[in-house]
């Protein structure tokens, strides 16, 4: 063998090397994307013209949210807003619409609380997606109730399933379930009580 066949083959050898380490690499990048993101990076890859845009994408906002000042609750604030949400969901059976619209406020308000920006809602989307994935299409799906009611298009049922929407997202940000664990078509009947027991 020649010394430039060598010197050939070297070089593929390398590049062969160095794309394979770079496809591994991207891959546990993807696989961290996906596990930290989960349902959230499927929606976002479908709404991207490439998978590698989606990622971007992600990590854009991993990126936005690390320069967020993020304030943990204190112990008062907890309790302030399980009361508040337990109070929320007494008032449903009389108001489910007006309950709802209460539930969105709530809500923002536990979000600004904390640190993240609460003007654009697909920004607030954005942010929260980074530490709470898991429940944003909660809270999208109650969201959108929410603007259908404003509308008067919401059914009661839809209403219902707003307020429990919003529940798994506000439960996700306290770190706990809130207050009075029972749905909002529960509301303190006898024979609820005596069950739940």
């Amino acid at each position: 063998m020649s010394p430039t066949q060598v010197i050939v083959i070297v070089l593929v050898v390398l590049v062969i090397v160095a794309a394979a380490a770079v496809a591994v690499r991207q891959l546990g990048r993807r696989r961290a994307l996906r596990s930290k993101f989960g349902p959230e990076y499927d929606r976002v890859v479908a709404e991207q013209d490439s998978r590698s845009a989606a990622e971007r994408e992600l990590r854009d906002r991993e990126r936005r949210h690390a320069e967020l000042s993020l304030t943990p609750l204190s112990p008062e604030s907890r309790a302030r807003y399980s009361a508040a949400w337990e109070e929320l969901q007494v008032r449903f059976i009389d108001s489910p619409g007006e309950t709802v619209g209460d539930a969105d406020v709530l809500v923002t308000r536990l979000i600004e609380e904390q640190g993240y920006p609460t003007g654009d809602f697909s920004d607030q989307i954005a942010h929260l997606s980074v530490e709470h994935a898991r429940t944003l299409s909660n809270y999208r799906d109650a969201h959108d109730i929410h603007l259908r009611n404003t509308r008067g298009e919401a059914s009661t049922e839809e209403l219902r399933q707003a307020v429990v929407h919003y529940r798994a997202l506000f439960a996700d940000l306290l770190g706990e379930e809130p207050l009075g664990q029972h749905t909002p078509d529960q509301r303190h009947h006898p024979d609820h009580d005596a069950t739940s027991r």
